[in-house]
């Protein structure tokens, strides 16, 4: 299909459009209360209602349309409230624009202490504190609360080494499980996306995909990637998954967000993504470039009076900000240190998305991919 033929194709809630096409990749729109978000996009990620070390308005500047917040750091103690006193998280965050609350799930099943139910979750915050349940119910109940625009359902995220006959008996209470989410009433502007589990069995992410579609919600992720499995294995889940998933509905890649992570994701067909990769990577002393990661302690760093990337126009390379500068505030621990870099790393992601919207909308994504990863990742390296 040509990369300049419309769809059309509408979702319910979230008027889903995708305008054009090439391959599998597709370049698409949706749009919530708080604005429209142009797709394939990245989601920055604000795990307490910020993003570390930035400004609201400073992220918006990079060109996202969308950030996400997390229900499970959310909940804690009289969090929520706090959220519902200030208005919701957009008014707390002064962030205008669409917010997306995942479930809690995958924090909760990284916990060891765990016990998992029918009825839900049991797990303690903190060592010392007394155990809590967190039922699908519940995790509606908070993001109802904390005002999201998309809310996620509870489900189970497993081991990628799980057995298949725990991932089968899994899949069936995910299933179950979101069930009982859509029974609780959401305010008018949210809406609710249910995930796809299943693990690293192909046959289980397409029965998947053929129970959630025919609940009919505004969009579905792929869920249980991201999580120890390894690059080929998450594009075989999700080049498989992909194509099976309903073509007129968001489709959401959970947690994934390397840039070859991204690229192989949208050539599969995937919407919108989201990850701490390039806000962790940066306080950790790693920026992106579209030659590659750049260590920034490295030692060949101590004299280069360069910006990270001389053809980069965010704010830390636009103000001349150098390398040696940078090396020095990251080793002195200063504070700006971290949000230089992560200004830097944040617009290198947008700039991604666009261009791979850009080279959709061009019917030339395949070279376009193809030329980026043989610079990104050079033969040899």
């Amino acid at each position: 299909m040509s990369a300049l033929m419309s769809d059309s194709l509408t979702a319910r809630g979230l008027q889903f459009q995708v305008l054009a096409r090439s391959g599998q990749a597709r370049v698409g729109r949706f749009v919530t209360a708080h604005g429209v978000v142009d797709t394939p996009a990245f989601m920055p990620v604000g795990t307490q209602a910020a993003v570390k070390c930035v400004m609201p308005q400073q992220v918006a500047d990079t060109g996202a349309q969308v950030v996400l917040a997390n229900t499970y750091h959310l909940s804690l103690h009289d969090r929520t409230q706090l959220v519902k006193r200030l208005g919701g998280l957009h008014s707390m965050m002064r962030w205008d624009q669409t917010i997306l609350t995942d479930s809690g799930g995958f924090q909760v099943f990284s916990l060891s202490d765990r016990v998992i139910t029918e009825e839900g979750v049991r797990f303690r915050y903190r060592d010392g504190d007394e155990p809590v349940l967190l039922t699908p119910e519940r995790s509606m109940e908070i993001q109802r609360d904390l005002g999201a625009d998309i809310v996620m359902a509870f489900d189970e995220c497993v081991e990628h080494a799980a057995s298949r006959r725990y991932v089968e008996k899994s899949l069936q209470r995910t299933y179950r499980w979101l069930v009982r989410c859509m029974q609780v009433p959401l305010a008018p502007h949210q809406y609710l996306l249910g995930i796809l589990q299943g693990g690293m069995h192909l046959d289980l992410r397409s029965r998947a995909v053929e129970q959630l579609a025919s609940l009919d919600l505004p969009g579905y992720a792929i869920g249980g990637v991201s999580v120890g499995e390894g690059h080929d294995n998450m594009v075989r889940v999700v080049e498989h998954t992909a194509p099976l998933m309903p073509r007129d509905k968001v489709r959401y890649l959970m947690g994934v967000g390397l840039p070859e992570d991204l690229v192989a994701s949208v050539r599969c067909g995937m919407d919108i993504h989201d990850c701490v990769i390039p806000t962790r990577y940066a306080r950790e002393g790693t920026v992106f470039t579209w030659d590659g990661k750049m260590r920034l302690g490295d030692k060949r760093f101590r004299k280069d009076r360069y910006p990270i990337d001389t053809s980069c126009t965010c704010p830390s390379c636009a103000s001349g900000f150098s390398r040696a500068y940078l090396r020095h505030l990251y080793f002195a621990d200063e504070p700006l240190y971290g949000t230089l870099a992560t200004l830097h790393n944040l617009h290198f992601y947008q700039e991604l998305m666009r261009a791979m919207r850009a080279a959709i909308a061009n019917d030339s994504f395949d070279h376009w991919a193809d030329e980026f990863l043989g610079r990104y990742q050079p033969r040899g390296a």
